[in-house]
């Protein structure tokens, strides 16, 4: 049941709490051990060797967690390993190793911490426990490519796709084949060793799929050779945007010269269980219960929702006017799901997604005196700049025009950054130390 609103609680406080509210119920100091509960009961834990592993923007806090439960229920067990992160998004550990490496560009630090993490599975032995942590940004963390291709030619596929505009689930099928240790390939050396996996899986990516987050290190994977190469030609990225080395590799793996990525005849007797601790619809519902004790009445349009930001932005202004115009109810528009920027050539630009969309959204409303929004990244981080994204309502709105700033300049420009920096109206969380996508939200007043 909806409540009164509280007069004395300000619209962006309203904004910054639901954010909060989505990244809370993902902490990972709250869930891993929830889930480690489940997944060995008393009497049931790791026997032999446990190794742990893993990568992402929120591995690193999984780590610390796993470290704490099992301090306090396997204090028998030794366990070891090396987890990689993002710059800047690293949490205390005694046992397990943790690297910070580029990302989404990979870097040097990053495939010598993948080089780590897989010779540490080439260890196991039959009856040993492999743990994997994995998170979004996982895939270029674990971006060690296979025999034969560079690091700096990984570095230039990935900047190629990543100026294209062609959305992470494609980009990640295209990394997968280029991959030792993603698409299922790190299960793939446990199986071949006899070890159990067990994969805890912070999902950032629509469907939730294992297969899909962080490029399923540990998952069958539905793609091949055949979808890789149709992305790159899709988006026109030939030998004057990617390394032979690449293309030839995908070529030699069309032909059935390379091994494919892992498939699920691959598993059949084989321990290897993913697990889904954490999502962004959980987190979307997590704010929807929020803004219900705040007098509005939450519509959650899902964690689906990709597309070009400028255009989302177009999409839901319209929404929010369609709502208007039929309710008598404050309500709230809620939604998760990746959008896509693509840049021109020649242009920089300065923001992320989040960012993109909400000033898109902002300059398709003017009409709109009653709306207040908020776009951010939930791992606290919104493409090039150190904000997890920004926020506007009627005040923001009525800075904008004293100042001479234009919304469609900004927009054109790509400096999303630029615009609300100059407004005040950044949202600057840090790193939260989890990755559940972005998140958004309008507010519909009456």
């Amino acid at each position: 049941m909806t409540q009164q609103m509280n007069p004395s609680v300000t619209t962006e406080a309203i904004l910054k709490n639901a954010f909060a509210a989505a990244v809370s119920v993902a902490d990972p100091q709250v869930i891993v051990p929830q889930y480690l509960a489940k997944i060995f009961p008393s009497g049931q834990e790791p026997q032999g060797k446990c190794l742990v592993v893993g990568a992402g923007k929120a591995s690193a806090s999984m780590a610390s967690a796993l470290e704490s439960y099992a301090k306090a229920n396997w204090p028998q067990i030794k366990i070891n390993g090396v987890v990689l992160t993002r710059y800047g998004h690293s949490s205390p550990t005694s046992h397990i190793k943790i690297v910070e490496a580029g990302h989404p560009v990979p870097d040097q630090a990053g495939m010598d911490g993948a080089k780590e993490v897989l010779a540490l599975a080439q260890e196991l032995q039959a009856g040993d426990v492999l743990i994997a942590l994995v998170s979004g940004g996982g895939s270029s963390l674990l971006t060690l490519p296979v025999e034969g291709i560079s690091i700096e030619d990984m570095r230039k596929t990935t900047e190629a796709l990543l100026r294209s505009g062609a959305p992470i689930e494609e980009m990640n099928v295209v990394r997968k084949h280029l991959s030792a240790i993603l698409g299922g390939n790190l299960a793939r050396v446990a199986i071949a060793r006899g070890a159990r996996v067990e994969a805890l899986l912070i999902s950032d990516v629509t469907g939730d799929s294992p297969a899909d987050i962080a490029s399923g290190p540990c998952a069958a994977d539905y793609s091949t050779y055949l979808d890789a190469l149709s992305i790159l030609e899709k988006y026109h990225l030939g030998a004057d945007a990617v390394p032979t080395t690449v293309l030839n590799h995908l070529k030699q793996g069309l032909a059935g010269e390379k091994p494919e990525t892992l498939k699920d005849i691959d598993l059949v007797d084989a321990q290897v269980a993913n697990h889904v601790i954490a999502t962004a619809y959980k987190s979307l519902e997590a704010a929807a219960d929020y803004v219900r004790t705040q007098g509005y009445e939450p519509v959650v349009l899902g964690d689906t929702i990709t597309g070009e930001a400028q255009e989302v932005g177009v999409s839901q202004a319209n929404l929010a006017r369609e709502y208007l115009a039929k309710g008598d109810k404050p309500l709230a528009l809620i939604s998760g799901g990746e959008c896509t920027v693509t840049i021109p050539a020649g242009l920089k630009g300065r923001g992320g997604r989040c960012s993109e969309y909400l000033l898109s959204l902002f300059a398709a409303s003017a009409d709109l005196s009653k709306i207040a929004a908020l776009a951010a990244d939930t791992d606290g981080i919104d493409g090039s700049e150190k904000n997890a994204g920004a926020w506007f309502d009627g005040e923001v709105r009525k800075l904008a025009q004293p100042q001479g700033l234009v919304p469609e300049t900004f927009l054109a420009a790509h400096d999303c950054y630029g615009f609300f920096a100059e407004l005040g109206a950044l949202v600057e969380t840090g790193p939260t130390l989890t990755n559940v996508n972005d998140f958004r939200i309008i507010l519909l007043d009456k």
